[in-house]
């Protein structure tokens, strides 16, 4: 399934895609895409309705994050080779962790702000990952069983705020807007390996990414598993598990970064496209 969440910020309503492309209505049978929502028996009883029976959304409504409430934004640094030597830094050991604020959040096709003074923000696609069945200290084997489902993420960061301000990467990695999510959350069963996906991304079309997630360092099983040894996974927490090579900080000779007025168009196979706007904060 293709769920998603249409309308303007803070009203956004619970939607499914059907066949045909179409936004069906969904909220007569579930009040959001959130938390518990997300669980297996909650989209079995979606997965168990007649579409065609449910209200066409009309129009283009805006397409909100495809998940709402989000507890824990959680992403992985450097989690492919590559990425890591255009960086200058090493292949870790084990997973970089850090976060981005949920306030970040904002639809995929939002426009993204650039922060004021910022002179380095930067674009990376990655793979979100999004909880369905919490836990702790969870099997590598038992994984994706406590997964809901799959979205496309930009991790927009500030690269300056994240390596020359000192502190933690976080402080450039969770302003306003730098968190698109969606357009869709695909569930689970629908992807059968979600180490094996290509995802690519474009400023002003020109391609910059264009990876493959079976190069990841750690794949998404034992992401969720190493996670869950330092903190309880939950209904609806996000893991965006990191980017491959073609990051504007990374373009030789000299790093490329975001402007206002700019479009960067990005996606995943199976998981859609977002489209952005770059604006002045």
């Amino acid at each position: 399934m293709k769920l998603l969440r249409y309308g303007p910020v803070g009203q956004e309503k619970p939607g499914i895609l059907d066949q045909a492309g179409k936004i069906r209505d969904l909220s007569a049978h579930v009040k959001d895409f959130n938390g518990a929502a997300l669980d297996d028996g909650t989209l079995a009883k979606i997965r168990a309705l007649d579409l065609q029976s449910l209200p066409v959304v009309d129009g283009n409504p805006r397409i909100g994050a495809c998940v709402g409430n989000i507890g824990k934004f959680i992403c992985i640094g450097l989690n492919y080779a590559d990425h890591a030597a255009e960086s200058n830094l090493p292949i870790p050991a084990e997973p970089v962790v850090f976060n981005k604020w949920t306030s970040a959040v904002v639809g995929p096709n939002d426009d993204v702000k650039i922060p004021r003074g910022s002179k380095k923000t930067d674009w990376e696609v990655e793979l979100g990952v999004v909880i369905g069945k919490g836990g702790a200290y969870i099997e590598e084997k038992d994984a994706l069983s406590h997964i809901a489902g799959y979205c496309v993420v930009n991790d927009v960061s500030e690269r300056e705020y994240q390596t020359e301000r000192g502190g933690t990467w976080d402080k450039g990695k969770g302003c306003d807007t730098f968190g698109p999510l969606g357009p869709w959350l695909v569930t689970r069963d629908e992807i059968a390996n979600p180490n094996n996906l290509q995802l690519w991304l474009e400023v002003d079309g020109k391609r910059y990414q264009n990876g493959n997630t079976n190069t990841m360092i750690f794949n998404v099983p034992f992401i969720i598993s190493y996670l869950s040894k330092f903190m309880s996974l939950q209904p609806g927490d996000v893991i965006s598990t990191g980017t491959p090579p073609g990051v504007g900080m990374g373009v030789k000779p000299n790093p490329v970064y975001l402007v206002a007025g700019q479009t960067i168009r990005l996606g995943i196979e199976g998981l859609g496209e977002q489209q952005q706007k770059t604006v002045n904060a």
